[in-house]
């Protein structure tokens, strides 16, 4: 499995509909990726949830890089982005685990993205250990959808990433609308650690 996620930040006076817009007609393009695990489209509306910015920021996971090569540079659809946007900076992490939680079966309407860096100079097999333990704790909560563990050894950083049926707890976590998911392979993603 591996992670990505790439932000694009508008202006503060951006019309955030253009984005529902653009996502309401072209979401459902990447229901059927080939190795597309899940897309979750999301935003950040300045002002809403307590974000500093109007953000569109999609989270995706893969199960393969085949999926995820064939979308940046096969021509399959990052294309549509840069032509619209600029090439943004995408950020990309390993996966560590993957879980399905209590309301998987419903329509996630929020996301909460939480980054924490490994220290420098650790060993990263006990601090993603005690990460995986906080992960799966959380991941039975009341109202999880999916969530999602991953690391990125350059920067050695960890992101938690989680899908919420209604609106997301109230945490110092980037908190995210979800306007559409496509979860075309999810299931070819096995639950649990990825290792």
């Amino acid at each position: 499995m591996y992670a990505m996620q790439y932000e694009i930040t508008l202006p503060a006076d951006y019309d955030m509909d253009v984005i529902r817009r653009r996502v309401a007609t072209r979401g459902s393009a990447l229901d059927a990726f080939p190795g597309l695990g899940l897309k979750a489209f999301v935003i950040r509306e300045r002002g809403s949830g307590g974000s500093p910015v109007n953000q569109y920021a999609p989270f995706y996971l893969w199960a393969g890089i085949g999926g995820m090569n064939r979308f940046l540079w096969g021509g399959a659809g990052f294309g549509g982005i840069v032509d619209d946007f600029g090439r943004p900076e995408v950020r990309h992490w390993t996966g560590v685990a993957l879980e399905r939680g209590p309301a998987h079966g419903a329509v996630p309407r929020a996301a909460t993205r939480r980054t924490e860096p490994i220290p420098a100079g650790a060993d990263p097999a006990p601090v993603v250990e005690r990460a995986l333990g906080e992960f799966r704790r959380q991941a039975r909560a009341e109202g999880v959808h999916t969530g999602a563990l991953a690391v990125d050894p350059r920067s050695w950083e960890l992101v938690h990433f989680t899908l919420w049926e209604h609106a997301a707890p109230e945490t110092a976590d980037t908190r995210y609308e979800v306007l559409h998911l496509s979860a075309p392979h999810l299931a070819d993603i096995g639950t649990g650690r990825q290792w």
